[in-house]
């Protein structure tokens, strides 16, 4: 099915819905035991399997518009280095120096012909490649080419830039992977937005905590009872199983409105949020006119850090638009805090005992997808 003709699915399927009052429902419940969120063993297990053998997002492709330009990211405890050299092409490093291991490039952004050591001046490219050590007499025949920075899988697709925070001994088929959502990411066009926005927030609970606020809307109109609630309908949303990864489509509620007038697949993106989740961590956040993308990250076994990047489908230039998103983003920021506030609530109920299972209801479809695909990585049944 390609993507418009699901898309007139999902419509159809809510305006049923909205008849009935019924609503997605997956066969059974699940029961999640509580020791995944406070096992020591389990958190090194998911970093060293989800973390790092898996392409994340990274950024997105219009941080490195042209050749020279690079960006850092440091939040999976893999230090990356991400450049676009002058023949056009995105490559990723571990930001580490081959000589003693210091940090190469500290800035955040920016652009250069080459990244110089701040410890002893090791000099690399942009293809990360050892270009010069200075006094290198004193290094006896060492081969540059053999001391280059050390290669990250990277892949730029659908307007954003992925990264295995690892090297991989095997090609990675990065088609093959995205292939279940290609489709929808094709169709948003994402690689001619434009970063308004780009945050990074740390907090006080288990990254799953974190993760699971975004892959069910059950919770809205109790934890959004003056945001989100009043304008999405109440808990009847549709979810796709797009193994590893899922769509989860969250209708407005006036979608009821198409019954009499008749769907068409060009009245979906005005009716609808769309939550992709892309595993094991990241959602493309689709609204009617812009597109989020969050990545959320373990930092330790109580914390995390969620970082979102709010893209527009063209700069804003006159007061007008500034302000038109800058509305757009304090929204989003208030909706958030609300699922970050009760998420660190949970995580100081999690030593109290009174769980040993949490229930994924039959409504969370998004938490028993991603906990299945999460199972079957760590048990080794899942590759990329």
């Amino acid at each position: 099915m390609n993507n418009s003709d699901e898309e007139l699915n999902i419509i159809n399927t809510v305006l049923g819905f909205c008849e009935s009052g019924d609503t997605h429902l997956e066969p059974e419940t699940m029961l999640n035991p509580v020791t995944h969120y406070t096992d020591p063993d389990r958190l090194n297990q998911e970093i060293e399997t989800l973390f790092r053998k898996f392409p994340i997002i990274v950024g997105h492709a219009g941080q490195l518009k042209d050749a020279g330009q690079f960006f850092t990211h440091n939040d999976t405890g893999i230090p990356i280095l991400v450049t676009r050299d002058k023949t056009g092409k995105v490559n990723a490093f571990v930001n580490v120096c081959r000589h003693r291991g210091a940090i190469v490039e500290t800035e955040a952004c920016g652009k250069a012909n080459t990244f110089s050591c701040p410890y002893h001046g090791w000099t690399y490219g942009l293809d990360g490649n050892l270009r010069g050590l200075r006094q290198s007499e004193g290094f006896g025949r060492l081969e540059k080419a053999s001391h280059g920075l050390v290669e990250l899988p990277v892949f730029e697709r659908f307007g954003l830039i992925w990264v295995r925070p690892s090297p991989a001994e095997e090609t990675i088929d990065i088609e093959a992977w995205l292939a279940p959502m290609a489709e929808q990411l094709g169709s948003l066009n994402i690689e001619s937005h434009t970063i308004y926005r780009e945050w990074s927030l740390h907090r006080n609970m288990h990254w799953r905590i974190a993760l699971e606020g975004f892959q069910e809307n059950y919770h809205f109109c109790s934890a959004h009872q003056h945001t989100a609630c009043s304008s999405y309908l109440d808990n009847q949303s549709i979810f796709l199983n797009k193994y590893p990864h899922f769509r989860h489509a969250v209708p407005i509620s006036k979608i009821s409105d198409l019954a009499e007038k008749g769907a068409t697949p060009e009245d979906y993106r005005p009716n609808f949020m769309t939550q992709n989740y892309m595993f094991p961590c990241n959602f493309v956040q689709v609204m009617v006119d812009h597109v989020y993308v969050h990545t959320i990250i373990p930092t330790g076994q109580n914390t995390c850090v969620f970082k979102c990047m709010m893209l527009i489908p063209e700069p804003a230039v006159s007061e007008k638009a500034k302000k038109y998103w800058e509305a757009n983003y304090n929204v989003v920021q208030k909706v958030f805090g609300e699922d970050f506030e009760i998420g660190e609530s949970i995580q100081r109920g999690l030593s109290t005992g009174a769980n040993t299972n949490f229930t994924f209801g039959r409504y969370e479809a998004g938490l028993q997808l991603a906990q299945t695909a999460m199972d079957d990585a760590l048990e080794g049944k899942l590759s990329c």
